[in-house]
């Protein structure tokens, strides 16, 4: 038996695997479990957080930050552009507003769900 430790959408599992016989049978799984999983340091902010919140949409890392904070933004305008799968995504503002803070920088890896960004 090998044990590993499995992280699926940000979720960490302790996970047991048998060998499998002589007969070539694939390893079976035994039910995981979920392990509570550690507090991930929040980057810092770059101001006050706004009310309008804007989460990643997938997990991936930031290839550029196109936005500010104070800068004044308008609905669809991108704010940054993450990379997922090889494929680059932008991050646009939900509504028009001013860029409360952003909480992330060029290269960092984020979770699906993240707040990245938020406005007023």
């Amino acid at each position: 038996m090998k044990n590993y430790t499995i992280t699926v959408n940000g979720n960490v599992y302790d996970v047991t695997v048998e060998e499998g016989a002589s007969t070539g049978a694939a390893p079976v799984a035994k039910k995981a479990a979920p392990v509570a999983k550690a507090a991930a340091p929040a980057p810092a902010a770059t101001g006050a957080q706004g009310s309008v919140k804007i989460n990643a949409p997938m997990q991936g890392k930031i290839v550029s930050v196109k936005a500010s904070a104070g800068q004044a933004v308008k609905k669809g305008d991108v704010i940054l552009v993450l990379e997922a799968m090889k494929m680059e995504n932008e991050v646009v503002a939900p509504q028009d507003g001013t860029v409360a803070s952003i909480n992330v920088s060029d290269g960092d890896k984020v979770e699906a769900g993240a707040v990245v960004a938020t406005l007023n």
